[in-house]
């Protein structure tokens, strides 16, 4: 009975951590998203050094943890630069930059998987380099890319609870304070992991429903139920 009294009493506070979490993933995966497809382009059809540079970045933003990166960011590189940032911004910041580095990889692969004679034809019809990637090349790519990139929300999910390190007002960062006033941690660590899990369904709902809108017979495999 302790225990559903702490969850009553802590659920109002939980949930209201729910839209800095979302804005969290949102705003992440937008950033992750207008740095990775330029990068992925510019990795295929850009010249070797910085096709180089945009590996090392990849490489060092897929090999170090979530939580380094964020203390790097937040008691490292911002301070030095002299930049004042809210631990939500930060936040953003570091899943950002991080997510960029997995998108790059996932619409690279898309890119690469398209037949090069499209890029030729374009060409030979008259138009530019740029004029394909954007018109012919990209549209199918982004296609493609959806089912892979759609993981990219469950990933930035689990992920935005790392940011309880900073002290941004999340769902565990809630939680983590009523435990301390409840004195009930397994219920409190519960409810929030129940929260995570049917963020995470709602949203992949979402997301399988654009993916079916977004895809074109011939293109790709067939979008199917999951």
């Amino acid at each position: 009975m302790e225990g559903l009294s702490a969850v009553l009493e802590s659920l109002p506070y939980i949930l209201s951590g729910i839209p800095v979490t979302l804005g969290l993933v949102a705003l992440s995966l937008a950033l992750g998203f207008t740095l990775g497809v330029p990068m992925a382009v510019a990795t295929v059809y850009g010249n070797r050094v910085m096709a180089k540079i945009i590996q090392v970045f990849v490489f060092v933003m897929r090999g170090l943890p979530n939580l380094v990166l964020l203390f790097l960011f937040y008691f490292g590189i911002f301070p030095l630069l002299g930049w004042n940032l809210s631990p939500f911004v930060i936040g953003v910041i570091t899943l950002g930059l991080r997510s960029a580095a997995y998108q790059t990889e996932i619409f690279r692969g898309a890119i690469l998987s398209l037949e090069e004679g499209q890029m030729l034809a374009a060409l030979s019809v008259g138009m530019t380099k740029n004029q394909a990637i954007w018109n012919i090349i990209l549209p199918q790519a982004l296609r493609l890319a959806l089912p892979g990139w759609s993981n990219e929300y469950p990933i930035l999910l689990t992920d935005s609870s790392v940011t309880y390190a900073i002290g941004v007002a999340e769902i565990l960062t809630r939680g983590s304070q009523m435990v301390t006033r409840t004195y009930q941690p397994m219920p409190i660590y519960l409810t929030c992991a129940l929260i995570f899990i049917l963020l995470n369904w709602g949203g992949m709902q979402i997301i399988q429903w654009g993916e079916k809108k977004a895809y074109i017979p011939g293109l790709g495999r067939k979008i199917e139920t999951r």
